[in-house]
């Protein structure tokens, strides 16, 4: 019994400590709630540029990831530019695929695949485009598949 009463009061002081400890610590007062909201809707994507007309057996030639908010960010090397033009675009990403008005390019067919898989603006994109070959996608006038 007598062991008993002591775990019992080793507990009990081990609990006080812990409280006062809590109490007088002035760190905890100013954290932030859990589960608090953000600012801004998540704007994440994975870009990838496939050698091939299907990204199921194509190969993956290329990969990045971008960021949109609160600040651009991710591996995409023009990650300002292409966060701009897809604001621009409202998320709609066939207005950044369509070639320059005066691009000249052989008819040669060596498709290239492009897709934007993630979240825009709080809503789930997956996005994919086939390009004839490689100077055809160049020749867009956008910076998102430029990578």
């Amino acid at each position: 019994m007598r062991s008993i009463a002591r775990g019992l009061g080793l507990g009990s002081a081990a609990m006080a400590l812990t409280a006062l400890t809590a109490l007088a610590w002035p760190v905890a007062a100013d954290a932030a709630p859990a589960g608090t909201a953000s600012l801004y809707a998540p704007s994440a994507l994975v870009l990838s540029l496939t050698a091939g007309g299907d990204t199921d057996t194509g190969t993956v030639v290329r990969a990045v990831t971008l960021v949109c908010a609160p600040t651009p960010g991710g591996t995409h090397p023009a990650r300002t530019a292409a966060c701009r033009e897809l604001r621009g675009s409202g998320g709609e990403l066939d207005a950044l695929t369509a070639p320059a008005a005066d691009a000249a390019c052989t008819r040669e067919w060596n498709p290239m695949t492009v897709t934007a898989d993630g979240v825009w603006q709080g809503r789930r994109l997956n996005y994919t485009y086939t390009f004839g070959n490689p100077c055809i996608l160049r020749s867009t006038e956008g910076v998102l598949f430029d990578f």
